[in-house]
This record gives C-alpha cells, sequence and structure tokens, in this order.
C-alpha cells in the first residue's frame, strides 16, 4: 500500500519552497545547522532528505551530503536544484553503504515516515563512523499522538483553545492532509525511540525541545511556543565497541 509520498511529491515541492515550511525555516534550520557546524565533519548521510534541501545547506557549510529518500519524485528534483550533489532513491531500512561511512546521519523529520524504525535506526547507526553524530528531528510524541486533522488543537466548553492527545503508547500510523498532501506518518512513544537508540550503544549528547526563533510570523510563533512540534537530538557512537572496552 502506498504511503502517499510518490503521490504528493509535487504538492510537497510546492509547499517548501525555496527555503522550507515554517517549522523548517523559522524554527528547526537554525538549530539543526549548529549541531552540524560544531565539529568539523566531513561526509554526512540525510536520511530522508525529500527535495534535497538540508542536504544543499549542509553542503554550502562544506560538509559532503549524500541525501537518500524512496520518493522518486523528491529526488529527481534534488538532481535538478543540486546536479553536482549526490541523491539516491533508497529507503532508510537498507542503506547501500558501508559501516562506518559518514561521521554525520542526519534524520530531519524522517522518523515519523518511516514503517520499520527499528531497522532504520540500526542501519543509521552501523553507517556512522564510531566517534560520528547522528542527529535526529523529530515531531514531539505527544503531537504525532494527537489529531492529525487539527495538529492536536481543541476547544474547550469555555471556549479555551488547548493541545490535546490520545492513545499516547500505542504505535500507529495514520494519514495526514494539508495543502494536496496526503501522506502517512508513524506514532510512536518518545520511549520507543529511545531504546532504539540505545540499543545500538549510542549515547545521547544533546537534547532540545527548540522555540521560534525570531524574524518569523508573530502569531504563528507565539502558537508554535504554546505545544511545540519537534524535538531535536544528538546522539554519538562510542569510539569503542562495548563489547571492547
Amino acid at each position: 500500500m502506498s504511503d502517499g509520498w510518490e503521490q504528493s511529491a509535487q504538492a510537497w515541492i510546492a509547499s517548501q519552497g525555496d527555503e522550507g515550511d515554517f517549522g523548517r525555516r523559522w524554527v528547526m534550520d537554525a538549530p539543526m545547522l549548529e549541531r552540524a557546524r560544531r565539529r568539523p565533519f566531513r561526509r554526512a548521510l540525510d536520511v530522508g532528505c525529500g527535495e534535497g534541501r538540508f542536504c544543499r545547506m549542509l553542503r554550502a557549510h562544506g560538509i559532503a551530503a549524500v541525501g537518500i529518500d524512496p520518493t522518486e519524485g523528491l529526488i529527481t528534483h534534488a538532481r535538478a536544484l543540486d546536479p553536482d550533489g549526490d541523491y539516491r532513491v533508497a529507503v532508510a531500512e537498507a542503506l547501500g553503504f558501508d559501516d562506518g561511512a559518514f561521521d554525520l546521519v542526519v534524520s530531519y523529520l524522517s522518523l515519523i515516515d518511516i514503517p520499520d524504525a527499528a531497522t532504520a535506526i540500526r542501519e543509521m547507526a552501523r553507517v556512522l563512523a564510531p566517534g560520528g553524530t547522528l542527529l535526529i528531528a523529530n515531531l514531539t510524541a505527544y503531537n504525532s499522538a494527537a489529531d492529525a486533522n487539527d495538529l492536536g488543537w481543541t476547544t474547550l466548553p469555555d471556549g479555551r483553545r488547548a493541545h490535546a492527545m490520545d492513545h499516547y503508547l500505542e504505535e500507529k500510523a495514520g494519514w495526514i492532509a494539508w495543502k494536496g498532501i496526503r501522506i502517512q506518518n508513524w506514532h510512536r512513544p518518545l520511549s520507543t525511540y529511545m531504546m532504539l537508540l540505545l540499543d545500538q550503544g549510542l549515547r545521547l549528547t544533546h537534547f532540545a525541545e527548540p522555540r521560534a526563533n525570531p524574524g518569523g510570523d508573530p502569531v504563528r510563533a507565539a502558537h508554535y511556543d504554546r505545544a511545540p512540534w519537534f524535538m531535536l537530538m544528538e546522539w554519538e557512537k562510542p569510539l569503542l565497541s562495548p563489547a571492547s572496552d
């Protein structure tokens, strides 16, 4: 069964424009780039790169980036925008790279699109070099557990607006639609992601739930800051495996 991405590729490209949507441009780009620039990374893999926007941003900061995505329409557009870039049609659960091929692996809002998160995280850890960094942006789990049709917001009997969620501990797929896009997203509790990453022997080095950055629409920023959509995690692969300690 299709997850909707191929059919939604052109609408997604139109929604992102040159600078990305509100959440990327005004919330996550700055902290993601800040973490990527903290060390002299040489080679990055962007898992679920979409139309290649973050790959291009990494390359602009001197980091050689390879982007993979299962949606051919998005990869075709990425190649058109960045002919010198390296973009490949591939799934996160089967990365066609050698062990330790990258010192930076990025999952920028892609874990929610991956059916088999356990295999994908295992693959990301495998291709990550010892001492390397896995940089993850994801929806907050209370957000993905909310009613996708209204981004979790509901009106209480007294007229107040509040963010609601349900069945938080139940891993499930759901459909979300906006601006001509209709795709399948996965909800998993935060504990699921944490345990999958810890099971690979990775070490959490940074965690954040970023506020909206100044400069964007102040109304949208204030709405976002009431119930932030995103979280950021940075994990490090030890130089020695636990068996070698």
